[in-house]
């Protein structure tokens, strides 16, 4: 009892930065997708074979994506979700402008079977905030 009493403030700071540690692995899973970063995009591009699934609008798309990337815009993906079967079981980079669509395409795709998707936290904006390169 006298240990605690004594490290009342070190314990406390041990449970804290436990529950932060906790309250951060929770929200990198986004109904059931994990959101990455751009960096973490960049090592699991360079690492796995993933589809780059750009769910923007083709006017957006032509202005700039990544590199690879693949178009189906959030407004035709349940239609054409066919297209994709192949990548079911591999992983998918969704990504949008700021990363509000990819939240509803997780959804489309999650209905679907698809298991192995990534979220791009932030989308192009934060991709080329981090000086990132972008095809036309």
């Amino acid at each position: 009892m006298e240990f605690f009493k004594e490290n009342v403030l070190l314990i406390g700071l041990a449970l804290g930065s436990g529950v932060a540690l906790l309250v951060t692995m929770f929200s990198r899973s986004a109904a059931g997708s994990t959101l990455v970063s751009v960096t973490e995009a960049v090592m699991l591009m360079s690492r796995k074979k993933v589809l780059v699934l750009d769910v923007r609008e083709a006017d957006e798309f032509k202005q700039g994506h990544l590199q690879g990337a693949r178009n189906v815009p959030l407004s035709q993906l349940a239609g054409r979700v066919k297209e994709l079967e192949k990548f079911k079981d591999k992983p998918v980079l969704l990504v949008c402008e700021r990363g509000n669509r990819t939240r509803a395409a997780v959804k489309v795709l999650k209905q679907q079977q698809f298991t192995a998707l990534h979220q791009l936290k932030g989308g192009v904006q934060a991709w080329s905030e981090a000086k990132m390169p972008l095809s036309k």
